[in-house]
């Protein structure tokens, strides 16, 4: 599967030709599965923060509202009552799977209890495209300052470990001290791998395990 890690969705143009590049057609032909799963593992991501990003509605961010040709809606929560030759045929179908922001550990453990976890690498041809955590669920960790719902559900900070660096995002954002570059050198210092610190004008492209930095902002590598 070809990955694009954002902080903050496409938030500029750089980051929109890496999303057309991966694509390989315009935004405007492409079918696109939002999930939303995410925030709902997270205490700051109410209900209408949810609706917001499934509607198109979160400019801020902008995912949904890229103009796709069609968007529909996949719950990872839901799946596991659903018949699997359903759900896998409406993920075959699409061309991106677009990930909300809220808790990455939370994302990570019902991406593996839904089955599609298991499913991503076989899909090579298509995108996935996260925002925040819809990009750290990806990483192998996810670092102690950013999980939310840690207990009972899996008693740790890993992600999928589908790539092999670790992810901070909204580097200095405005109004948020804890998302400095002295927070995030901290955070990197404890993980054991790889790290980046990304701001909300940067993202991660990956493609067949090749990592590459899309950024009109700021960003810095760690090593592990």
């Amino acid at each position: 599967m070809k990955l694009l890690l954002t902080s903050a969705g496409v938030k500029n143009e750089s980051i929109r030709r890496a999303l057309v590049a991966l694509l390989g057609k315009p935004i405007a032909e492409c079918h696109a599965l939002c999930i939303p799963t995410a925030g709902y593992g997270h205490p700051h991501v109410s209900p209408a923060a949810a609706f917001r990003f499934v509607s198109g509605q979160e400019p801020r961010c902008p995912m949904v509202e890229l103009g796709w040709k069609s968007v529909g809606l996949l719950e990872l929560t839901a799946l596991p009552s659903i018949p699997r030759d359903r759900w896998t045929a409406w993920v075959r179908d699409a061309d991106v799977l677009l990930a909300n922001g809220g808790d990455a550990v939370y994302l990570a453990h019902w991406l593996r209890e839904s089955g599609l976890a298991a499913m991503l690498p076989a899909l090579r041809d298509k995108v996935w495209m996260g925002l925040s955590a819809g990009s750290m669920a990806m990483t192998p960790r996810v670092g102690e300052d950013f999980v939310e719902m840690k207990p009972p559900i899996t008693g740790d900070d890993k992600g999928l470990g589908i790539v092999g660096f670790s992810i901070f995002p909204h580097l200095d954002m405005p109004g948020s001290p804890g998302n400095s570059m002295a927070s995030a050198e901290r955070w990197a210092a404890g993980l054991g791998n790889p790290s980046y610190a990304i701001d909300d004008q940067t993202a991660i492209q990956v493609v067949e395990g090749k990592a590459e930095v899309i950024s009109e902002g700021n960003w810095r590598h760690f090593a592990a």
